[in-house]
């Protein structure tokens, strides 16, 4: 089986990549060479072993591989997927060159599933591999960019650009409302627990690729003497800030990583790989910044004859995070650009503010904050140390060969620590309610703790059998799953006042300890006839603590079945088609991610701060009863599909095409309570139902293949249509859905909404009345029920945040030793709110009647809008067509080859990401 390795996460930067190749301990000779496929194109993730032993390696991207050879040994084995393997005798030259020739297809290759392997030709569920051969070359920024724009149904979205901001995956658009849409991630055997510790995710690298369109300072000086009075006109500057410049950077990094593999002496083979890295990466925010430094074992012993085989894996991470205080985001749109970034003075860090002498801490009310002083007066930082493991054993029964069992036992740990220091820099910034005149010429610092501990125990049997005699394979699987999350929260703050140290004397915080535990029991069967006619059934039970007894346990099924037409009499010799499978299943999942660990029975919780009760001249905090559900059970999801997957041309030309149907009932949702029925007005419950379907198109082609000159190409397209089909426990045709989604501008707004027949998350709006010029009407929308008044009930729904169409496109170009690749994607059908031009282009915005100026978008010269009433803040005008066409990423590299005495790879990697993107959106990205 071909190993995949996906690297660590690498910076956009231009730099130099040494590799170092196998070694082993107390080696006789060392072999080395490259491995081609029938064009002389270097093959990677070849496997190389030396015949009788353990020593094995993989070769690099280039096809070059450097491995130990024991005294005695006498022959090479190359092995890989979609080739035939090789044997080749060990002499006395210098290079061992092979060229491995293209296996009839490659459906003998084994793709790793849940619970086991199974061979690619036997699949008859919709699974997607991407190996290393098709990763993109250079450096990648973050693992799920090496897939990026290669699944079709997987829409992968940056966070953001904070060191550790992650991504949002989704597959086949989300099937919740309130519960988890985020895919499950195993990492050798290891699931990763779905949430986190502050400081512990994902990477992005760069450079602000467009800055919000705001007033330029002389733009804002003739609007603001064009439209205001003349005490807002004396507030006027004589600077010119641009606070977007002030407040972003260019982000540099590194990312270094060595690794060693080998195997030991003697007659126990220790086969072993070390790795380890450090990463060091600034924020495009000011004062963001992330450094880790990791390391990684693998141990992958076999006894009795191989028999017995033993994986063991030790992963372990220690970041060190400095968070950026992203409210300098909105200040800096908002920031007077006529005001400069310091005044000299002595107070609040030297930094201008807005002053109010009869405030009791001098800063004027409501006034937007000095963007800098906001990064420059807070210190957010954390460390966290996370480590993944795990042991997974394989033992082949000598007695029935057929027969294996497989326990695997692991855990991830992730404990953090940090502090959130504020200074009188910050206007109104500290976290707790105190006296701000006490602590103006000192600060206060917030500790938190925390720790995420996720353990697991999984088992099975596995029995695969061919019986020629019936021209059938038999595969049985069955199995037991133990799995436990355990996470604890600490929070308490000090004050400092002219230098000194105050104990908090509030109580602390200290949260529950909240424990869930999934128990599961499995079985999978997959039946074989004749090489042509596939069959799955599985079986799963699960029970979790998160519900009551009564509903704790759920059980479902899932079957497939396919049909390998390529195998038939009638295409079995063709030229043409090389492959050719028709598949078709039906399936049930469970999710409930989004159930608390005590939401189904009644407790006690801690009171907030708007919540306390006095004794005396204090005010304390007091426990009293939480809501809950008794009635919580699984929300859970059908899927339906049909596929036909195909290869033509020796697979030269590879893909599927596949339609889907996925239901789910049973939706966790937030939905109102009846005064007096229990400790809030909402409350999480199992209502409402919703559907996706749609279809995915998958093509990869190999255009090029020759020894000096490849081309491959690839693209997918993924159409979607999701509907919301049930919200409420019985049919009510005057329930307007579920609003969400909150908006700056205004006072606890929302702007989407989930209504029956409806997408997930349609724009919940009013229609905005424009001029015979095309330009919007100040405060005037459409009467669409033709009461003659503008009301709530005049609100419809537009439109989606969620595309209707995505696609992926990825090449690679390979001459002699230049490589280039690209990746590209699009969406079709998304809109977005634009909250910045709503919030802050309109005309009070700006000329505020509590005595300041603020910025704002330079859509204000294109409504008008006045900013009066709070109606258009919802007006469709800001509903904007988000669809783009993104070049994510172009890289360039060149293969120096061998390096130091032979001794290491050497390649030239240009990488450049977020190089293009054509929308018609008018907000940033």
């Amino acid at each position: 089986m071909r190993k995949i390795k996906l690297p660590i996460l690498k910076t956009l930067c231009v730099f130099m990549l040494v590799a170092f190749g196998a070694v082993g301990a107390y080696a006789q000779t060392i072999a080395s060479g490259k491995v081609t496929d029938n064009s002389g194109v270097g093959v990677p993730g070849i496997t190389v072993t030396v015949k009788g032993t353990a020593n094995a390696t993989s070769t690099s991207t280039e096809g070059l591989f450097t491995i130990t050879v024991p005294a005695g040994a006498i022959t090479l084995v190359f092995s890989g997927i979609g080739f035939t393997s090789q044997e080749l005798a060990i002499g006395g030259q210098a290079s061992y060159d092979v060229t491995l020739h293209n296996s009839t297809s490659s459906l003998n290759e084994v793709i790793v599933i849940g619970y086991g392997t199974v061979r690619k030709k036997d699949l008859t569920g919709a699974t997607t591999t991407v190996s290393s051969r098709d990763f993109q070359k250079g450096a990648v920024a973050t693992p799920e960019q090496l897939i990026l724009g290669k699944v079709a149904g997987v829409n992968i979205t940056s966070n953001g650009g904070a060191p550790g901001a992650g991504s949002t995956i989704r597959i086949r658009g989300g099937s919740s409302l309130a519960a988890s849409n985020d895919p499950l991630i195993i990492i050798d055997g290891v699931q990763l627990s779905g949430g986190g510790i502050a400081g512990s995710a994902n990477l992005s690298v760069g450079i602000l690729s467009k800055k919000i369109d705001v007033l330029s300072a002389e733009e804002f000086r003739t609007f603001v003497r064009a439209n205001g009075n003349a005490e807002q006109i004396g507030l006027l500057g004589t600077a010119t800030t641009d606070w977007q410049d002030e407040v972003y950077q260019r982000a540099m990094g590194t990312d270094n990583n060595i690794s060693i593999s080998g195997s030991t002496k003697g007659n126990f083979k220790m086969p072993y790989r070390v790795s380890a890295g450090y990463l060091s990466q600034e924020g495009i925010l000011k004062t963001g910044e992330l450094k880790r430094f990791s390391g990684a074992i693998n141990l992958s012993p076999s006894f009795l004859d191989d028999h017995l085989k033993v994986e063991l894996n030790v992963k372990g991470t220690n970041t060190k995070s400095q968070f950026a205080d992203e409210g300098a985001i909105g200040s800096a749109v908002n920031f007077d650009p006529t005001k400069p970034v310091r005044t000299g003075a002595s107070r609040y860090g030297g930094y201008f503010e807005w002053l109010d002498a009869n405030a009791t801490n001098g800063l004027k009310a409501l006034a937007p904050n000095n963007p800098v002083g906001l990064l420059m007066g807070r210190d957010n930082n954390s460390n966290v140390n996370r480590s993944i493991g795990n042991i997974q054993v394989d033992y082949k029964f000598h007695f029935l060969p057929s027969l294996r069992v497989n326990v695997n036992v692991g855990y991830d740990i992730a404990k953090g620590t940090g502090n959130v220091i504020l200074n009188d820099s910050i206007r109104g910034g500290y976290l707790r309610n105190v006296d701000q005149n006490n602590v103006r010429k000192g600060g206060q610092k917030n500790e938190y703790k925390q720790e995420v501990k996720n353990t697991f125990l999984e088992t099975y049997l596995n029995y695969t059998q061919d019986v020629k005699s019936i021209k059938s394979r038999f595969d049985l699987t069955g199995g037991y799953g133990y799995y436990e999350n355990l996470s604890t929260n600490f929070f308490y703050a000090d004050y400092f006042r002219d230098g000194s140290k105050v104990k908090n004397t509030d109580p602390a915080f200290a949260f529950d300890k909240p424990m869930n535990r999934l128990i599961s029991f499995y079985g999978r069967f997959n039946y074989t006839l004749n090489g042509k006619y596939l069959l799955t059934a599985a079986a799963r039970t699960d029970g979790s603590s998160r519900l009551n007894p009564d509903d704790r346990w759920i059980t479902y099924y899932s079957g497939a079945l396919a049909w390998r037409i390529s195998e038939e009499a009638f295409l079995k010799n063709s030229k043409t088609i090389s492959d050719l499978k028709l598949r078709g299943g039906y399936g049930i999942t469970g999710q409930q991610d989004g159930i608390g660990n005590y939401d189904f029975y009644p407790r006690y919780g801690i009171s907030n701060q708007t919540a306390q009760y006095q004794l005396g001249t204090e005010f304390v905090n007091m426990y009293r009863p939480v809501a809950y559900n008794p009635n919580l059970r699984w929300e859970q999801t059908a899927t339906s599909n049909i596929a036909l997957d195909f290869g033509l041309f020796n697979n030269r030309v590879t893909g599927s095409v596949d339609f889907y149907l996925k239901e789910t009932k049973d939706l966790l949702n937030v939905i109102n309570q009846s005064a007096g029925t229990n400790y809030a007005p909402i409350i999480l419950s199992n209502v409402g139902n919703m559907e996706n379907k749609g279809v995915e198109f998958t093509m990869n082609t190999s255009i090029v293949r020759k020894k000096d000159f490849t081309v491959d190409f690839g693209y997918n397209v993924t159409y979607n249509r999701n509907r919301i089909t049930k919200l409420t426990f019985t049919e009510d045709p005057n329930y307007e859905g579920q609003r969400f989604g909150g908006r700056a501008g205004g006072t606890g707004g929302t702007i989407l909404i989930n209504s029956v027949g409806y997408n997930r998350g349609a724009f919940y709006v009013y229609k905005q009345v424009y001029d015979a010029a095309g330009k919007p009407i100040d405060n005037l929308f459409e009467d669409i029920n033709r009461d003659g008044v503008i009301s709530e009930k005049d609100l419809y729904r537009y439109k989606s945040a969620n595309p209707d169409v995505f696609l992926g496109f990825n090449g690679n170009i390979g001459y002699k030793r230049f490589n280039a690749g690209f990746i590209a994607r699009a969406s079709l059908g998304n809109y977005m709110y634009n909250n910045v031009a709503s919030a802050t282009g309109a005309t009070r915005n700006i000329l505020n009647p509590l005595g300041f100026l603020s910025n704002g978008s330079s859509d204000v010269l294109v409504s008008g809008f006045k900013g009066e009433g709070d109606k258009y803040f919802s007006s469709d005008y800001y509903v904007q067509n988000a669809s783009f066409f993104r070049l994510d990423n172009v890289n360039l590299g060149y293969n120096f080859g061998k390096v130091f005495n032979d001794k290491a790879d050497m390649r030239f990697n240009f990488n450049v990401q977020n190089v293009l993107i054509i929308s018609k959106y008018k907000g940033a990205d």
